[in-house]
């Protein structure tokens, strides 16, 4: 295996000069099919629940459900002018004009229409609840804060009206790839005409069935799925999911771009002998968390690795025996961050001198590569960067505590996130603290509210996957009370205020600011431990072209229809 490291993300852009490679190619050339693996579960259609946020549908469907906008390696929104196109309209709130283009058609015949971004708004905004949510969405970033969408059911064109005040800085990533589900299946499912009237007129009982499906009606039972459930609007479609062959996309004839480079697709999700894979040439890209997978001595590959936008971290419960911050900040004390970020946080390379990768991370509200950051992480300063059993033995004793067990769970098996844990109990039983790796292969991130563990080991959002983007929205929001990846439960009203504030402000000074006043709560509340960027790897088949790892919340496959494998 011939191993490149390359520790900026930038830099693997320049292989996007590959498609003068596979232009001078011919079909017999080409392998038809491309098999492909990443470190999480497919067990849904819809990335935006908080299931499916914890799952592998983003990594699996980014180009299956396309949107105005996808992630790029860098973390920012791209335009996707496939899709349509998007407009500001002048005035003194934000305004935005979604244009479908005309030939977007999902791959059963139905055109894509602006019931799509009401369906979207109204599942992700939160405007719609009983006693509780009726939608499940994993968060309400930038949709929380649109007032209103204009929509005539059917047509092509949507006018997106934000809330006085609220001019979400990152409007661009929403409605993006994953985001906009067929409307048009839900509205089948609730047994209505469409979804545009009962939601625009808050029928609450019609959107009350609507949600239902949502929720869960694009679950995903390998050996029993319902394509007819699943049509696509990009360049491939779902054409069938076993145990034992994989989810397979196929080339989308309904699709209006340019046809994808390779007519099929397989997806092996988390759970299937990797290595095993790799050897018997069923896997040609796979995309996991560096030192997460024993590849073994495999010839033929070329790996790289770079940090990712998601940060490792510790998400503590607010309930039971961390109910306390004292108690949380016992444990943040003992763990041993700065030895984990030089032997697992950037493994078999040095670390970069400056931005993501280079060394801890000390803010949940702003990015290591951001102006902000250096400023923003001297409240922490030297604080919780090694074990301090003093400091832990006094938290404990202000907890009115003598001893804690804390169980650490993880989405299992993952070698460097065993190896964290392991280290963790090692530093932590001297104070007293006992760390019990409750890692398994079926653990979510909602065992924390359940109980069954007192903190999560994972990524921004504390998903178990590829996450985080440039902008950090589910970072920053999944600290705010009752959103979906607040699986903590986590509550802070003026956390709250900060969260929505820094979402609508790009002045440097306010965002200082209001990050400086958020971490220094943050760090007494302790209601995660943030460690490093994650380290991602991404290996490639040798006669692979066109593979751009990308280091985020979308994966290796967000360009997987310009893949080609060569002979």
């Amino acid at each position: 295996m011939h191993v490149r490291r390359r520790w900026n993300a930038a830099l693997v852009v320049a292989a996007v000069a590959a498609v003068s490679i596979t232009a001078c190619s011919t079909p017999e050339d080409k392998v038809p099919s491309i098999g492909y693996s990443f470190d999480n579960v497919v067990n849904t259609y819809n990335a935006r629940t908080v299931e499916g946020a914890a799952s592998g549908a983003r990594q699996a469907f980014t180009r299956v459900q396309v949107g105005f906008s996808y992630l790029g390696p860098e973390g920012e929104a791209l335009s996707d002018n496939d899709v349509g196109t998007t407009a500001i309209v002048p005035g003194d709130t934000l305004t935005v004009q979604y244009s479908i283009a005309a030939a977007a058609t999902y791959s059963d015949g139905v055109p894509m229409a602006c019931d799509d971004l009401v369906l979207a708004w109204a599942a992700n905004s939160g405007a719609f609840a009983t006693d509780r949510p009726m939608f499940d969405a994993a968060s309400t970033a930038g949709y929380a804060d649109i007032e209103r969408i204009d929509c005539v059911p059917g047509a092509k064109e949507a006018t997106v009206v934000f809330a006085p005040g609220r001019s979400y800085q990152n409007w661009r990533a929403l409605f993006g790839a994953t985001d906009l589900l067929p409307a048009h299946v839900a509205a089948r499912a609730a047994g209505v005409p469409n979804v545009v009237d009962p939601i625009l007129s808050r029928d609450d009982d019609v959107v009350s069935r609507i949600a239902e499906f949502w929720n869960t009606g694009w679950n995903l039972t390998p050996g029993s799925i319902d394509t007819s459930l699943l049509p696509s609007a990009g360049p491939y479609r779902v054409d069938s999911y076993t145990p034992e062959d994989g989810v397979v996309l196929v080339a989308n004839e309904a699709w209006w771009g340019i046809p994808p480079e390779t007519e099929r697709v397989v997806i092996w999700p988390k759970g299937n002998e990797v290595a095993a894979k790799l050897a018997d040439g069923s896997l040609d890209v796979l995309d996991h968390g560096a030192g997460a997978v024993d590849l073994g001595p495999i010839e033929g590959f070329a790996t790289s690795e770079e940090p990712s936008r998601g940060v490792e971290q510790l998400t503590f419960a607010t309930e039971g025996v961390l109910a306390e911050a004292s108690a949380r900040r016992a444990v943040a004390a003992c763990v041993p961050r700065s030895d984990l970020f030089d032997t697992v946080g950037h493994p078999g390379s040095e670390a970069p001198a400056a931005g993501l990768g280079s060394g801890l991370v000390d803010s949940r509200l702003v990015q290591l590569d951001t102006l902000e950051y250096p400023a923003v992480a001297t409240v922490v300063g030297d604080r919780y960067r090694r074990s301090n059993l003093d400091q832990a033995g006094k938290e404990l004793g202000t907890a009115g505590d003598s001893a804690l067990t804390v169980r650490v769970g993880y989405r299992a098996p993952d070698m460097r996130r065993a190896q964290e844990v392991s280290r963790m109990a090692a530093d932590c039983a001297a104070a007293g603290i006992t760390v019990v790796d409750a890692g398994s292969p079926d653990f979510t991130p909602s065992a924390l509210r359940g109980g069954a563990v007192d903190a999560v080991l994972g990524t921004s959002g504390s998903l178990p996957g590829p996450s985080g983007s440039a902008g950090g929205a589910v970072a920053r929001y999944s600290l705010r009370t009752g959103n979906g990846l607040n699986f903590g439960g986590y509550s802070n009203g003026r956390i709250d205020s900060i969260v929505d504030q820094l979402a609508v402000t790009d002045d440097p000074e306010r965002v200082l600011a209001l990050a400086t006043e958020g971490e220094r709560i943050l760090w007494n509340d302790m209601p995660s431990l943030p460690l490093y960027n994650e380290p991602r790897t991404t290996v490639v088949s040798d006669g692979m072209q066109d593979v751009v790892p990308n280091p985020t919340a979308a994966g290796a496959g967000w360009n997987m229809d310009r893949w080609v494998l060569l002979r």
